[in-house]
């Protein structure tokens, strides 16, 4: 019979009430709470040990502990439900608000607050529907943080000396892009092994990333582009390159990621996040690098026009310095020339020189008999008076000085005079130490028996104390 036929059971037929004379002899089993509450728990942990739910997740949180704790609901009922930190991280979809799942676990109680719950064990989307619902979501929400913006991509180097791929070792994918590689322009491929598929495959898709990332600038290990590449799959195959941590990490990557997932028609979020989204990982190693036979090619036609072009220049620099040169002078004839000049401009200089001479005599000779030393001497007189002036009053001002500080100096004297220890000696006042030589203020400081030095004008003596 189940938990389900007893409770009907009971309310079909209610067991008998007690009267004041004490329990009856069909009267049913008396249970304290914990008693009752380990009965249910036990009873439901045993009818339902695995359950299969589909439901919406509600109030999804996640505590410090790493548990989460959330509810599944329908349009009728809410089920509280509890995912342990170590299930957590193993599970395939990341519990968010909305998200239509189907879990399986287990039911169990919590006596604590009298309810059940659902202890989770996995979860998956509950349909192609939801899954393409969270998508949307999630690529709207990394759309409006600007992590999809053209701006913020890093261009491709033109010719890499060194590309990372993070990629399966086993699959196709590592092949065709070396295949390609060898085909265009061989170049240094190190190869970080990746899961592409299950749970594991974002966190380790990641930890390439980042791998690469932090390799020290200049360093001929660290790749000048990364190829994240995977080959094509159904929506959940491809759900690790969906992932939110993943497309943070190609976002904050220093160095330029080609997306390469999936088919041509396959699209992930990775490749909107990526700098660069090539259709297929042979696609990604195109992209990489050129052909080197058209760069050959090319290199080999810009080398012929630069020599063809040189060649012209050079020819046209010859004839335009041949026409410069037939209308120029001879050099001796210009030398000649400028020489002659020189020395006229010399003869003229000397001559401007000696008139300038006698006009600035003139000119001096004038200026001293205009001047007098008059002026300076009746200055000098008048400096001198105030100074013999300024000399007096300085003398007056120290006597006046000197004369008060000498009379307050006396008045002070005599104030110490009056306050000092021998006056107050002379006036019959004596002072008391003792064996220490320390001053004794008190009575109560000077014991019996012990002797005490009395000083008074005329000399000092000793003195034992007694009672």
């Amino acid at each position: 019979m189940s938990p389900q036929d007893n409770l009907f059971d009971l309310i079909d037929n209610p067991p008998p009430e007690k009267d004041d004379a004490g329990p009856k002899a069909n009267a049913p089993e008396e249970y304290s709470v914990s008693e009752i509450s380990q009965k249910l728990k036990r009873t439901v942990e045993d009818n339902f040990g695995y359950v299969r739910v589909r439901g919406e997740l509600s109030r999804v949180t996640v505590a410090k502990s790493g548990h989460i704790y959330t509810s599944l609901k329908d349009d009728q009922a809410v089920l509280d439900a509890i995912c342990w930190r170590g299930t957590a991280g193993n599970l395939s979809v990341r519990p968010e608000e909305g998200l239509d799942v189907v879990v399986t676990g287990r039911l169990t109680t919590y006596p604590g607050r009298s309810n059940y719950q659902m202890i989770i064990e996995t979860m998956e989307l509950a349909g192609e529907g939801a899954l393409l619902k969270m998508l949307e979501e999630r690529r709207k929400k990394l759309a409006a943080e600007g992590l999809f913006d053209d701006a913020r991509k890093k261009s491709i180097p033109f010719l890499p000396n060194v590309i990372g791929v993070i990629t399966s070792p086993t699959g196709a994918v590592i092949r065709d892009i070396m295949h390609r590689l060898n085909d265009r322009f061989p170049r240094t491929v190190y190869l970080w092994p990746a899961m592409v598929q299950g749970d594991q495959a974002a966190s380790q898709v990641i930890a390439g990333i980042k791998g690469f990332n932090s390799l020290p600038v200049g360093s001929s290990h660290r790749p000048d582009v990364l190829i994240v590449a995977r080959g094509g799959g159904s929506l959940e195959d491809l759900m690790p390159f969906n992932d939110e941590a993943l497309v943070r990490a190609i976002a904050a990557s220093d160095i330029p990621v080609i997306s390469a997932v999936g088919h041509e028609t396959d699209t992930s979020l990775s490749d909107y996040v990526a700098d660069l989204r090539a259709p297929t990982p042979t696609g990604a190693a195109e992209k990489a690098v050129p052909v080197r036979r058209d760069l050959i090619t090319a290199i080999k036609q810009i080398d012929m026009r630069l020599i063809s072009g040189t060649q012209r220049i050079l020819r046209e620099q010859s004839n335009r310095l041949s026409g410069l040169a037939r209308g120029l002078v001879h050099p001796k004839t210009q030398l000649e020339n400028k020489s002659q000049k020189l020395d006229s401009l010399s003869g003229r200089l000397d001559a401007a020189l000696r008139q300038n001479i006698s006009v600035q005599r003139q000119k001096l000779t004038g200026t001293a008999a205009r001047l007098s030393l008059n002026g300076y001497k009746q200055r000098l007189k008048h400096q001198s008076e105030s100074l013999s002036l300024l000399k007096k009053r300085l003398s007056a001002s120290s006597h006046h000085i000197t004369k008060d500080a000498h009379k307050n100096l006396s008045s002070l004297s005599s104030l110490l005079e009056t306050l000092s220890f021998q006056r107050t000696l002379d006036r019959g006042y004596a002072i008391i130490k003792d064996e220490n030589d320390k001053l004794v203020t008190s009575t109560q400081s000077m014991q019996q028996g012990h002797n005490v030095s009395i000083q008074m004008k005329d000399g000092q003596r000793t003195a034992e104390i007694r009672d």
